[in-house]
């Protein structure tokens, strides 16, 4: 499993643009091959933070994902609302089962 935390500063007079974008982006991507979760997360002790917390199936996945055409659009538009580069963090990982 590909786990991936996208932390994304937004800008604060573009917040609710970002929001709007992330309306059609999230719906779209869940539904994609390969996709276990993407979930957009705000941070509570910073205003105008999030961090997008991902699985994936695959790294095959994760490739077809970067690739969409939803998520190619909302990079072409994120110039306009982000605040600072994402910051990505890409782990590989495994559910630890309890008894």
């Amino acid at each position: 499993m590909i786990i991936v935390h996208a932390n994304l500063h937004v800008k604060p007079d573009q917040e609710q643009m970002f929001l709007e974008e992330m309306k059609t982006l999230l719906p779209l991507t869940r539904a994609e091959e390969g996709n276990i979760s993407y979930e957009l997360m705000k941070n509570t002790e910073k205003d105008h933070h999030y961090t997008m917390v991902e699985l994936w199936k695959d790294v095959e996945a994760t490739t077809s994902h970067n690739t969409s055409a939803h998520f190619t659009a909302f990079v072409q538009k994120a110039s306009v609302f982000m605040a600072a580069p994402m910051d990505l963090k890409v782990f590989s990982g495994e559910v630890v089962k309890r008894d």
